[in-house]
């Protein structure tokens, strides 16, 4: 299972508060290549996930992993910065990136890989009009900042819809290895866990 698992580097759930609580996120980047995990994702986002394109760029000169940027993309000017910082994928939001279909084409053209990120049948019909080849069902809503009580059910019920031959990853709400594996059975091809990870109860 390791290797179909991507570790979300979050400092901060606004649900949960303070997720590395004083751990080196270089140390625990080097620990989980080690584990042979598929990649990494770094939250940028600084007001209500505490992150930074620092953590991003050390993160990315530490491990040989496939690192994701998270953040809220509008513009292209966060793409160039993206690929100056040596990530290799692209968070793209259908519900808060109201140009997604041309950033999508753009981050294509700069040799990033755009993850796509849905919530509802509306938006992965949007990821399908757009050629993704990439998707993240977030089983929360991102509109909430996550905080309500998602689960992979929300996976198991759009993977039903996701275009033929599309990359899944099944992101947030996932608990434990029971959730994974279900979202994995469900037909998912990689699992994001990050909450869950940080406070112990999924271990790697």
């Amino acid at each position: 299972m390791l290797s179909k698992i991507i570790i979300d580097f979050k400092p901060v759930s606004p649900r949960h508060g303070d997720l590395f609580k004083g751990r080196n996120p270089l140390e625990v980047a080097r620990r989980l290549e080690k584990a042979g995990i598929m990649g990494l994702s770094v939250v940028t986002e600084e007001t209500h996930f505490g992150g930074s394109i620092d953590l991003l760029r050390s993160i990315v000169k530490e491990v040989g992993l496939p690192v994701l940027r998270k953040d809220f993309i509008d513009t292209e000017e966060q793409l160039y910065l993206t690929r100056e910082c040596g990530a290799k994928g692209v968070l793209m939001i259908c519900a808060t990136t109201p140009n997604i279909a041309l950033l999508h084409e753009k981050a294509r053209s700069m040799g990033l890989h755009p993850v796509v990120e849905v919530h509802t049948r509306e938006e992965m019909n949007l990821a399908r009009e757009i050629g993704a080849e990439i998707i993240g069902i977030n089983n929360r809503d991102i509109t909430r900042l996550e905080k309500d009580g998602g689960t992979v059910d929300l996976t198991a019920e759009l993977i039903r819809e996701s275009p033929k031959g599309a990359f899944i990853i099944s992101e947030s709400g996932i608990q434990n290895h029971a959730d994974a594996q279900k979202a994995l059975d469900a037909g998912a091809n990689a699992v994001l866990v990050g909450t869950a990870f940080w406070q112990g109860g999924f271990a790697v």
